[in-house]
């Protein structure tokens, strides 16, 4: 795991492998211009860093990353300079984002290096956080089922300018190492291949973790679902040799005013069941329990953090596979809930075992339920592979969790809930069926959800399909693979209801 350090030396001065520096498209000229941070470097070079790198072709565009020898009189041999995008308008300082995704690019450009000094703006505590959490993101790999790892990661990314002495600045990295340690155990967790992921063993690193980190723990292994009446989460199950599991782990705090539940889907490997899915589709279904490592890793954070807030995460976990004993299309489940569900596609699982997981997380009366989901390809067909669609059962918490989630930079999009789509899952048989109309499946993903949140509940529902697994290849601090998709969204909402600025 990268180190994350802050100094007070001068860029130039710190001794180091490489500087990293920020620049910006200028607005008045085509070249770049240097982001602060940048001049006791710029000053080695005679005040010619900037036209140097415009000779090279930098420009300042965002993921851009041009290498240069260092002069005399900076102690890192090499300069990087890593583009920040459109210059910030005058008196603003420049997006978090924006320093996020240079500090990532930069970070893993430099694996291999003991030691990087990143000298990109870091005058205000949410700046050093912003370049600390990117670089620290940025540096990630996995590679434990490599025998070659290649290079390993960034070794110190070294924060300058920084006031490591006073208590905002040193806050500000803690919060930043905390949330990337974080959003990594949730992309470790989607990166494992299935065979060694299964219900069991994630509930056993759940159980290890809790341990570690003062959380209390309680595990539903299959007699126990039996015995609760889980229909949801056992129907899913059933097809599978490896039997499902619902696991609460739960933080809590002495000065609490306020409660939340936070619900992950949790399908360690998704076949589509009897449903099986077409050729092509299967190859990535690893990351179907990115809801619940998203989840996992918010609660463990929150217990870092010492957040005043009581925080419960609920996973249900399932492996969703085409067995003897599977669950056919056809068949009736009755849920947790008592209501019964005719199950029409057995490849719309997350929504039983989600609906099983809010039924329950609804009996303890939290003061939100937010649940996180691999949940439809419609919602990436919508919105895409880079955003998460949120739906809510009330329209200004759905806006409130839309806006942390741009703060933290992980892009989203408020999408309705129709009541006229309602009844195209009504069911001649059960009680209501899994699937109704094939367009706007997304939107009746959500809608089967809410039938399942407890009456005077607040509860939004985040569908990360698009975002939770990069297929392509890295960029900015997102790695290929798993990324730890809205994690920081729910951390922050933590800290938003403990800080009594959100409910």
């Amino acid at each position: 795991m990268t180190a994350l350090t802050l100094s007070t030396s001068a860029a130039a001065a710190l001794r180091a492998d490489a500087v990293v520096v920020g620049v910006s498209k200028a607005a008045a000229k085509g070249g770049p211009a240097l982001a602060p941070g940048a001049e006791s470097v710029d000053a080695a070079f005679g005040g010619k860093l900037a036209a140097t790198l415009e000779t090279l072709g930098a420009s300042g565009a965002e993921g851009e990353l041009t290498k240069i020898p260092a002069p005399d009189g900076v102690k890192a041999p090499v300069v990087v300079a890593v583009g920040l995008g459109e210059s910030p308008a005058d008196g603003e300082g420049h997006d978090p984002e924006a320093l996020r995704k240079a500090a990532g690019t930069a970070a893993r450009a430099l694996a291999g290096a003991k030691k990087a000094a990143f000298a990109l703006p870091a005058a205000e505590p949410a700046q050093v956080e912003a370049v600390g959490i990117g670089a620290l993101l940025g540096a990630y790999r996995f590679t434990a089922y490599q025998a070659d790892t290649g290079k390993a990661p960034l070794g110190e990314a070294a924060i300058v300018g920084a006031k490591p002495r006073d208590k905002a600045f040193k806050a500000a990295a803690e919060r930043a190492t905390t949330l990337a340690d974080e959003v990594n155990r949730a992309r470790d967790l989607v990166n494992t291949p299935p065979n060694d992921l299964t219900p069991t063993s994630f509930a056993a690193a759940v159980q290890a973790a809790a341990k570690e980190f003062g959380l209390k723990v309680e595990v539903w292994d299959e007699k126990a679902l039996v015995k609760g009446g889980f229909g949801g989460i056992l129907g899913v199950g059933q097809g599978s040799a490896t039997p499902p599991r619902l696991v609460k782990v739960a933080y809590t705090s002495s000065k609490a005013e306020k409660s939340l539940a936070f619900v992950g889907k949790g399908i360690t490997y998704d076949s589509g069941g009897i449903s099986l899915k077409p050729p092509g589709h299967n190859e990535t279904m690893k990351c179907d329990m990115s809801g619940a490592a998203a989840v996992f890793a918010a609660v463990v954070a929150s217990a870092k953090l010492g957040l005043d807030v009581n925080v419960t995460g609920w996973l249900a976990l399932a492996e969703n596979m085409p067995g003897g004993g599977a669950t056919r299309p056809g068949d009736v489940l009755r849920m947790y809930s008592g209501k019964t569900v005719e199950v029409l596609n057995t490849d719309a699982e997350g929504r039983l075992v989600l609906a099983d997981a809010l039924a329950k997380a609804s009996e303890e009366n939290p003061d939100a339920i937010v649940d996180v989901a691999t949940l439809t390809g419609a919602m990436v067909l919508a919105l895409g592979d880079g955003r998460f669609g949120i739906m809510a059962n009330d329209d200004d918490f759905r806006t409130a969790v839309h806006a942390t989630a741009l703060a933290e930079g992980e892009d989203s999009w408020p999408m309705p809930l129709p009541q006229a789509l309602r009844k195209t899952f009504d069911s001649p048989t059960a009680d209501i069926a899994n699937m109704g109309v094939r367009m706007g499946g997304g939107l009746i993903a959500g809608l089967f959800l809410r039938e399942f949140i407890g009456e005077g509940i607040t509860w939004a529902h985040l569908d990360i399909a698009g975002p939770a697994f990069n297929e392509g290849g890295a960029a900015g601090y997102t790695p290929k693979g798993g990324t730890g998709s809205a994690v920081r969204t729910l951390v922050a909402l933590a800290r938003r209801t403990a800080d009594g600025d959100l409910l």
